[in-house]
């Protein structure tokens, strides 16, 4: 398949090779209990595995890796997971990498990209305002930045998902895909429609703030109000330059779906309670789709994307026990699990 953007799998097959052996082949494994209420095999595609936890390690790696040699530095802007991601590839390169974020980020999220040897820089009250940060760093210092989701290298990488995922269940027929900047749901899209056309790809994001889901609807790239999220990962907005992921989000998705706080805390304890698995608020929201009966009709066996697992454990713990959650203005109220 070959889109009218001149983006197609031959350039996902290619980031294959770059990030082979370091960012690939995470396992996708059954949940019974989400079958049993599916009523068909739903299968769940772990890039918590990852070596950074979360998927984004692919398009950043991919990215990185087709960088010429006398690059030095690397700039980003990030709600987290792609900040890791590009940290980890840069230090495989020996290069230098500045990941700016927003103050609405978690600070596990920050502390975690110290760790891999990025510096990090503070800017704002939205992803927005980390993006000016990074592009300014690029003007002043020198550095290439790596979009979280417009580079073809990035939306390359994840959709390496794509691919691993029919190759791992060919029999396929919806892919439930969480939705952000569209890196993630554009590359699987493509990957998917490649190698079976009639396959939906369907994005699924939060209520507050959904970015891409009200550009598609308003039929070009909008800026957003930002809030705090269970779903934190899916924050920030797409770009009103954006040349890729919203062209892809537009042409390959085969629908978009909204689901509440209160839906994603639902399918954050089931899958705790159900299949035992600690994950962050972005990656449930499609389980939080199917438990609400918020999708169209789905004929054969599922997959979603468990994205990664970079959360605030505190806020994980009210959350799975049962406690009020405070997402900035507002205060989630608790529930306990099965009562």
């Amino acid at each position: 398949m070959s889109t009218t953007l001149d983006f197609g799998i031959g350039d996902i097959r290619a980031a294959q090779d770059r990030i082979k052996g370091v960012a690939d082949n995470t396992p996708l494994i059954p949940s019974p209990y989400m079958s049993k209420i599916a009523g068909r095999d739903f299968l769940m595609k772990m890039e918590t595995m990852q070596p950074i936890g979360a998927f984004k390690l692919r398009g950043a790696l991919s990215a990185v890796m087709a960088l010429p040699e006398e690059v030095q530095g690397v700039t980003c802007c990030s709600t987290g997971n792609h900040g890791r991601g590009v940290a980890y590839a840069a230090r495989q390169r020996g290069m230098r990498a500045v990941v700016c974020m927003s103050s609405l980020v978690p600070q596990a999220k920050v502390d975690g990209i110290r760790t891999l040897g990025a510096e990090v820089r503070i800017v704002g009250q939205s992803q927005d305002d980390a993006m000016a940060e990074s592009a300014r760093l690029c003007a002043a210092e020198g550095l290439v930045e790596i979009s979280p989701f417009d580079d073809p290298h990035v939306i390359a990488g994840q959709g390496t998902i794509g691919i691993e995922m029919l190759e791992q269940r060919p029999d396929l027929e919806t892919l439930l895909v969480p939705l952000s900047g569209g890196g993630l749901a554009a590359g699987v899209a493509v990957a998917a429609k490649a190698l079976k056309p009639d396959i939906r790809v369907i994005g699924i994001s939060m209520e507050r703030g959904a970015a891409m889901h009200a550009s598609l609807e308003a039929g070009h790239p909008v800026e957003v109000t930002e809030y705090a999220s269970l779903a934190d990962s899916l924050g920030g907005g797409i770009g009103l330059e954006n040349r890729l992921s919203f062209p892809l989000c537009r042409d390959l998705l085969d629908g978009t779906v909204l689901v509440s706080e209160e839906e994603i805390r639902d399918a954050m304890q089931v899958l705790f309670f159900e299949d035992r698995i600690v994950a962050e608020g972005a990656c449930v929201v499609g389980l939080a789709a199917l438990l609400a009966g918020k999708l169209p009709r789905c004929d054969g066996p599922i997959g979603t994307i468990i994205t990664g697992r970079n959360l605030d454990m505190g806020q994980f713990l009210r959350v799975v026990s049962g406690q009020d959650v405070t997402l900035g203005d507002m205060v989630l109220k608790g529930k306990t699990y099965g009562a």
